[in-house]
């Protein structure tokens, strides 16, 4: 039997405490704000359909920046192959290519572990210059004009574009790419010396305003190994940050829940903050989601005008003093003096890389929520369909689909054009449904009787199109603005923590990364259901589904669990159906992408089995479906984010490093990555073959 350590620690999981205090906001001391009286896929199972019909490819998906589709599996087919569960013949032969790497066993080492005959360099920390004038980072000699020009605090979301990719042509003979990175969050305890949390000072929250939002930075592969290096002060080198002007788009553009004294006109906003995940469109432009941006606004609970203060609270505003105490600052994160300023923050925003000048905008026909990533896919017929989830308990799964067509076209007019796409279109919420008997869901994670899965089906419940709500009792307007509540009024299932969500391009299937929700069948609170089949779910699961007729822009899907994560030797998971005991074990799955095998990478957040957070590769498909492989782990502290998987080179986001409880800067719980005497900093990481070969090939 494998013996795993004991998770230690308080909060849940074994997450530090200065994490969820920094990263969340302590989201999950809070009553989950969702509050609804939805019914949960466990009560509204239909009985009366007929076995559902397997789980079919998804239509064309675009691919990132060149938009191409990629051939689908054909109707009917089962990804898992004719083999039952955990039948040992599944473990025979090789690895998926692309998977074929020496799995990386877990650990608690203070570092970066890669796989035998793999090497790994930082790409850029927190604080290098990226832009001109800007000054080498000196930890002691911090700034907030000095940080505008670094690179942000703890990234997330990543990005690789081709350097000329709208344009056509190379620079630095094709070794040179643009890296596009979120920030996330600031952790002054791990910023500042001595800091005094108390008693901020107004240079302390300027530098973090400067360390949140977006970096953008052209990066060049050196000769003769994989390793990638910024270039500074590049002309697309750029940062974006929590107080650059952005524009407002959509049909919630203008509106009187967007109005504040500095913005009568509600059409421009100053800064994103808790940039999380994002997207990469097949019109080369980047999309990031704002996430946890309750626990920047102050004094909620002074709010006279119930209403209003019910519309906070269901975003999960509460209390009086914040965290960072920016309000002491800048009346906006006062809800007091500024009502409506948090309705400002929480939406999806564009970024055009390739035009440092372009304002980045804020894209409300996606919808206000805790916008964890959007990633899009385009249609047969080049209409864009977003993806997405709102990360919290019991909250729910979005997709958007546009009304207009993307052009292929490589001119202005073109790019014009696609920078509208998604103003334009319908917003729906999912509601899904078990069709497993009720008895067989009892909260143990134990698989069914009837097929030995979890599966069935689920619908897309429009919310509103353009100027039209389709919620009664809301304008559309509202519904934008306030979308969970539009989802407590449609009747949305209930999820665990909606995260990443993202479609193959290779079979069109969609995989969305539930990460754990321990309120999961607690006493009032909604019970296990065939979707989220767990009570008291630590380790969380992988939705896997895929739309009725292959098409992206459909009603109706079908849907089963990929993984059920967590110990393997725990009867409550599930690995695809392949053998338990040939598998790394994986807890709180977070971000996914894919390579171009069709293989499904994860990474994931405060792993909950004692061992740190690290990035598995998994096949999707053939008689592998379902292998999870360890790739790599991460220091003490950190979470792994930001996957990108290109054929000779994997890279990731090293996020709060040292966020360990009691740690400061002069008590650092890490020494990664500079070694001892150095502040412990954020960093995106590239991995490699030794030999120059193909990742896991």
């Amino acid at each position: 039997m494998r013996k795993l350590l004991t998770v230690l620690g308080s909060h849940p999981g074994g997450r530090s405490a200065m994490t969820c205090r920094y990263r969340c906001g302590d989201a999950c001391f809070h009553e989950a704000p969702n509050t609804s009286a939805n019914e949960y896929a466990g009560d509204v199972i239909a009985r009366a359909l007929s076995r559902r019909s397997v789980l079919r490819a998804g239509a064309v998906a675009g691919v990132v920046v060149a938009a191409t589709g990629a051939g689908a599996c054909s109707a009917g087919a089962d990804p898992a192959g004719a083999l039952s569960s955990g039948d040992p013949d599944k473990a025979k032969g090789k690895p998926a290519k692309g998977l074929r790497y020496t799995p990386v066993k877990p650990n608690t080492d203070d570092k970066v572990t890669v796989p035998e005959g793999y090497e790994q360099s930082v790409v850029i920390r927190w604080g290098e210059p990226i832009l001109r004038g800007a000054p080498d980072f000196d930890p002691e000699k911090q700034s907030a004009k000095a940080q505008e020009g670094q690179f942000g605090y703890n990234n997330d979301f990543l990005s690789l574009l081709p350097l000329d990719g709208r344009k056509g042509g190379q620079e630095g003979g094709g070794r040179r790419q643009l890296l596009v990175a979120n920030h996330e969050y600031t952790d002054e305890n791990l910023m500042f010396a001595g800091y005094d949390a108390d008693d901020p000072t107004r240079e302390q929250a300027e530098i973090a305003w400067a360390a949140h939002g977006l970096s953008v930075v052209v990066v060049e592969a050196e000769k003769g190994s994989g390793a990638l290096r910024p270039v500074p002060r590049h002309r697309l080198n750029r940062r974006v940050t929590a107080t650059t002007a952005f524009e407002v788009t959509g049909p919630a553009a203008g509106s009187k829940w967007l109005r504040t004294s500095a913005d009568p006109d509600g059409r421009r906003i100053l800064g994103t903050l808790n940039n999380c995940s994002g997207g990469t469109t097949p019109w080369g432009t980047t999309l990031h989601g704002e996430e946890n941006i309750d626990q920047y606004f102050a004094n909620t609970a002074k709010v006279k005008d119930d209403e209003h203060r019910k519309r906070l609270e269901r975003y999960a505003l509460k209390g009086t003093d914040t965290e960072r105490k920016w309000e002491r600052f800048d009346d906006r994160f006062d809800v007091t003096k500024e009502p409506y300023e948090p309705h400002r923050f929480g939406w999806v925003v564009e970024l055009d890389p390739y035009d440092p000048e372009s304002a980045p905008r804020k894209r409300t026909a996606l919808g206000r929520f805790k916008h964890e990533a959007a990633q899009p896919r385009l249609t047969d017929d080049g209409r864009a369909v977003v993806y997405m989830g709102d990360d919290e308990r019991f909250e729910y799964l979005y997709k958007f689909v546009s009304s207009k067509r993307m052009r292929r076209g490589g001119g202005r007019a073109d790019h014009e054009h696609n920078m509208t796409l998604l103003d334009h279109g319908t917003l729906y919420v999912a509601k899904l449904t078990g069709d497993s008997p009720e008895d067989d869901i009892d909260g143990s994670g134990e698989l069914p009787s009837d097929d030995h899965e979890f599966d069935g089906r689920g619908r897309w419940i429009p919310l509103a199109t353009g100027d039209e709500s389709h919620v009664d009792g809301m304008t559309a307007e509202e519904v934008y603005v306030f979308t969970r509540i539009a989802g407590d009024k449609a009747g949305a299932t209930k999820m665990d923590r909606p995260e990443d969500v993202e479609p193959s391009p290779r079979t069109g299937r969609v995989y969305a990364a539930l990460t754990n929700n321990t309120d999961r069948g607690a006493s009032g609170k909604a019970g296990p259901d065939e979707a989220n089949p767990r009570k008291n779910n630590k380790h969380g699961q992988i939705l896997e589904f895929a739309e009725k007729g292959d098409d992206p822009a459909g009603r109706h899907f079908t849907w089963r669990l990929f993984l059920v994560c967590g110990d393997p030797d725990d009867p409550g998971t599930y690995f695809g159906g392949f053998p338990k005991d040939q598998v790394s074990p994986i807890s709180c799955p977070d971000n996914v992408a894919f390579d171009d095998y069709g293989n499904l990478w994860i990474s994931t957040d405060d792993a909950q089995l004692g061992f740190h957070d690290g990035l598995f590769g998994v096949a999707t498909t053939g008689r592998r479906r379902g292998e999870v492989r360890q790739f790599l782990t991460m220091p003490v502290g950190a979470e792994t984010c930001g996957p990108i998987v290109q054929d000779r080179r994997v890279l990731v986001s090293v996020q709060h490093p040292g966020e360990e409880d009691g740690a400061s800067v002069e008590k650092p719980a890490s020494q990664w990555p500079d070694g001892p005497d150095s502040y412990v900093r954020p960093a995106v990481v590239g991995v490699w073959r030794k030999d120059g070969g193909d990742i896991g090939v």
